[in-house]
């Protein structure tokens, strides 16, 4: 929950120029709902792409003050987020919701990307591949696993944003792996083509270590991403 007008302003257009170069890059910005008609048009001339923070299950209703996939659509997004961390741990969201708002999102058109992740706790305990697994599997067995041929998937370490930890380029790795393998149990083909970008904490220091991981695809960047300069440099981390 960042930004104003002005402030979006200069940063699109820095992010705008200094993504044009990037042949080899998908650069996108997912913004709060307010501002997804400046998104539209400061970005619609340019390679980047746009979508929104979080997406209602259902094409309609008597919900205030929720936003559709349609309404979305409607202003030209991409992509959109589902399942991020702070809507699951803040606002509850079980995985079947986010599995039902990935399927929204993919009706209408969008891309989710479905963020997945487990807290300190679960890390501490051992679980982290039984809780990446459920929240993944939410979705397979709602949308298929040819759904994602659609989609991305970002893993966030929810222990490893804003606490001061930093999970290693290894222990995110390894995560990234289990979820491809995991993917590859219903569908190799789909499992090889997924996008899987990561989602802890990545800043210009570490993104061309983790991007030179086998299975880390991207970055789901948070924080850094409302600095241009150091936005940009993550992205030419990943050319």
């Amino acid at each position: 929950m960042h930004g104003t007008l002005a402030q979006n302003e200069t940063l699109l257009a820095a992010v705008k120029n200094g993504a044009a170069p990037l042949s080899r890059v998908d650069v996108a910005v997912c913004a709060p709902f307010p501002y997804l008609a400046q998104l539209k048009q400061e970005l619609s001339a340019s390679a980047v792409k746009w979508g929104a923070q979080d997406v209602h299950q259902l094409e309609k209703g008597a919900f205030t003050g929720e936003v559709s996939a349609a309404m979305l659509a409607d202003f030209g997004c991409t992509y959109v987020l589902v399942g991020h961390s702070e809507r699951r741990s803040i606002y509850g969201e079980s995985s079947r919701l986010v599995a039902e708002k990935f399927a929204a999102a993919q009706q209408a058109g969008l891309i989710p990307i479905l963020c997945v992740g487990e807290t300190l706790g679960q890390r501490e305990s051992g679980a982290t591949e039984t809780v990446v697994a459920e929240q993944l599997d939410a979705v397979i067995a709602m949308s298929g696993v040819l759904a994602l041929r659609k989609a991305v998937v970002a893993y966030e370490p929810v222990w490893a944003i804003g606490t001061g930890k930093t999970a290693s380029p290894e222990q995110a790795q390894a995560v990234h792996a289990f979820i491809r393998q995991r993917v590859a149990g219903h569908d190799a083909q789909v499992a090889q083509g997924l996008v899987i970008l990561y989602g802890g904490s990545v800043k210009a220091a570490n993104a061309a270590e983790l991007f030179a991981k086998a299975d880390i695809d991207g970055g789901l960047i948070g924080g850094a991403a409302l600095v241009a300069d150091e936005f940009l440099a993550i992205c030419r981390a990943g050319q």
